[in-house]
């Protein structure tokens, strides 16, 4: 179930309840569902209990139990628990299988449309290393989408930007926006002509000027991967930071952390077949499922015998930071390419990274344990936030390093 069908879901539960007479309020037209915050647990949250309340004349937390009992009747949905004031909190079943499942069998595409889209974007850049290079993030992230572009610079790229950096231009000059795609170019540009069909829509026209480095700066002796990282993790509005910190390998260092990350992950997908097991999507941590007792709301935790000797060995970190912050990488990469912001996707790289670290640790058999299904669970885990990691970077025109 997407948070989509899930908002739909509860609005039908909100339908529900007026049609029976427990609420007197207009069903909303819509309802958002996000990760649950501070207190929260499960899978999605949403404060719909709050929004009614007060039309409906009622305490938030009837009108959260009124809709609970409704939503925990409702198919693929495991557990709703009421925190706070009002909040619903809903646990949906097999989320982090299929999700998992989903993301390793896209690989690097996770995230990606399925099909081109009709849009036409015309990228152009000044002449300015910054710019070209956020051009050059956005264009492979517009593509990723489904996008048809092309990208141009005002005047001939540097070698260096090229052999160095790794940004690919289409055209250098100041493109001539009457002509069509697949037009021939004027003396002074250097195009490579994209293909355009009678009855293609009109391209979009974008300039990219994000603020520059500070002059003197030259990013191109940190290297493509720390030079690009460092040229694209800032906000376009802000300064970027042209050091020799971007290639220092501690954890203050963000790129470090992402490419570490990935890095282990794959580690652990070699040392699990030297113990000869592999990932499995599954529950990655066998404490328990959590469940709602429906006469009263509360949360239980239901412990599978088979698993009691391997939890009292260890504990499993909670996954759910890094569930939701997989989940979110579609979204993610939509965000960054309608807002040509590449940041978006440096910033989320990170989460995810710092999200997974502290779960690596646990995912392979210690001491005299031998592999079980919950070990090949959290393999897959691990290995689709690597992938996520993987193609992130990709995007970004950085290398994901099997090792570091």
């Amino acid at each position: 179930m997407t948070p989509v069908e899930l908002s739909r879901t509860v609005l039908r539960a909100v339908r529900r309840a007026v049609d029976d007479g427990e609420l007197d309020v207009a069903v909303p037209g819509q309802t958002s569902v996000t990760p649950p915050g501070p207190g929260g647990c499960g899978d999605y949250a949403t404060n719909v209990a709050l929004q009614l309340a007060r039309p409906a004349g009622q305490p938030p937390l009837r009108v959260a139990e009124i809709l609970r009992e409704r939503l925990v009747r409702t198919d693929g949905i495991s557990a709703v628990v009421v925190t706070g004031p009002g909040f619903l909190n809903i646990s949906l079943w097999g989320t982090e299988t299929a999700l998992v499942r989903e993301i390793l069998q896209s690989g690097h595409r996770y995230g990606h449309a399925d099909r081109p889209t009709d849009r036409l974007v015309q990228l152009h850049a000044p002449h300015e290393v910054r710019a070209v290079v956020v051009m050059d993030a956005v264009a492979r992230i517009l593509r990723s989408q489904g996008t048809l572009v092309r990208t141009s610079c005002a005047d001939r790229p540097e070698p260096e930007w090229a052999d160095i950096l790794g940004v690919d231009i289409d055209a250098y000059g100041i493109p001539d926006a009457s002509a069509s795609l697949d037009a021939p170019a004027p003396s002074d540009v250097n195009a490579r002509p994209v293909p355009a069909t009678p009855d293609a829509p009109a391209p979009l026209d974008v300039n990219l000027r994000p603020v520059p480095a500070a002059t003197p700066a030259d990013p191109t002796p940190l290297g493509r991967d720390a030079a690009r990282w460092a040229l694209l993790h800032p906000a376009l509005h802000d300064r970027p930071r042209i050091t020799a910190d971007h290639l220092v390998q501690r954890e203050s260092n963000p790129l470090f952390r992402v490419r570490y990350a990935h890095a282990r992950t794959r580690a652990l997908a070699r040392n699990a077949a030297d113990l000869g097991f592999h990932a499995e999507p599954g529950d990655a941590d066998p404490r328990g499922t959590q469940a709602a007792v429906p006469e009263t709301g509360v949360q239980e935790t239901v412990v599978p015998e088979a698993v009691v000797q391997e939890t009292l060995v260890h504990d499993t970190p909670d996954t759910t930071a890094l569930r939701h912050a997989l989940a979110d990488h579609p979204r993610v990469l939509q965000a960054a390419a309608a807002h040509h912001a590449p940041d978006r996707l440096a910033r989320h790289l990170v989460t995810v990274a710092d999200a997974v670290l502290p779960f690596l640790a646990v995912v392979l058999p210690r001491g005299a344990e031998k592999p079980s299904a919950a070990h090949r669970a959290r393999l897959a885990l691990a290995e689709a936030a690597g992938a996520v990691l993987a193609g992130g970077l990709s995007l970004l025109g950085i290398d994901a390093p099997e090792h570091l």
